[in-house]
């Protein structure tokens, strides 16, 4: 049986925005802490394709769609920080009733799971951070300024267009035979709907500067940092300095690995949260 015929997708208003997420129960696993699935910046629930099934064999996954991205709504009336996007994350695991959660987070997503771990450590029991981005700034003012421009979203659209959905895959991944069809498709679909363009020109106003390491070195959830040797997004160094400040951490470097961890690396992947969250 596939993942799609498996997944229970659900949508539900939070923060006044239409959430798409995606439960997929063990029922062996009611005693155990629900992994909380958190994708990057134009990714969606789609980049954990590989690493969900693996998971549910012994847990209750629970994966969503930060807006603007994936099946979650797009509008350009949400404010679109970390902050906010955090604050989603946190009314869904209420909603849902789940107490203790482990939380993956990737590149960006790792960036929102420290944030709910700053700010509601009592929902967090584990972190893990894959290639999580970290130490980034605000925008600088005069992109700020420039997103008030009538047809900047579609300036912006435009860029992201001659950009490519390959062309960004391919900086991402170490090995380009790995790109299908299927993939290409896959993180193109939630960018069929114009209204995105508009939610990131937003995001852009909103987003907020990363954690500083004062903020991270009061962090003591314990945390699982794995990145990829070639990581060409999020470079090595971040995930080093990012152990350097996270006082109850431990990082993993794969070699012949980019960015896309869930996606070039499930099984081992898998093989180091398991032995983490069990030690």
């Amino acid at each position: 049986m596939n993942l799609a015929e498996r997944s229970n997708s659900y949508t539900i208003r939070l923060n006044n925005i239409s959430v798409h997420y995606e439960w997929y129960e063990n029922k062996e696993a009611n005693d155990k802490p629900v992994f909380t699935l958190i994708h990057g910046f134009l990714s969606s629930t789609f980049s954990y394709r590989r690493l969900i099934p693996l998971l549910n064999r012994r847990y209750n996954v629970l994966a969503l769609d930060l807006p603007p991205f994936g099946k979650s709504q797009k509008t350009k009336k949400f404010e679109h920080s970390y902050q906010n996007l955090s604050q989603v994350v946190i009314k869904l695991l209420e909603n849902l009733a789940i107490e203790k959660s482990i939380l993956i987070g990737h590149s960006m997503g790792g960036q929102i799971a420290l944030n709910i771990a700053k700010n509601r450590p009592d929902l967090v029991s584990r972190l893990i951070l894959l290639s999580s981005s970290g130490y980034m700034e605000r925008s600088k003012l005069s992109l700020v300024y420039s997103s008030y421009l009538p047809f900047f979203s579609l300036g912006l659209k435009k860029w992201l267009e001659k950009q490519g959905v390959r062309k960004n895959l391919l900086n991402c991944v170490s090995d380009p035979n790995m790109i299908d069809e299927e993939m290409i498709q896959g993180y193109l679909q939630p960018f069929n709907d114009d209204n995105i363009f508009k939610s990131l020109t937003r995001m852009i106003r909103d987003r907020e500067g990363d954690l500083s390491s004062e903020e991270l070195k009061k962090i003591t959830i314990p945390s699982l940092l794995i990145w990829g040797k070639e990581d060409r997004v999020v470079p090595l160094k971040i995930g080093k300095r990012l152990n350097r400040d996270l006082p109850n951490s431990k990082l993993i470097v794969y070699e012949n690995t980019g960015h896309l961890l869930p996606e070039e690396k499930p099984n081992e992947v898998l093989e180091n949260i398991l032995s983490f969250i069990n030690t």
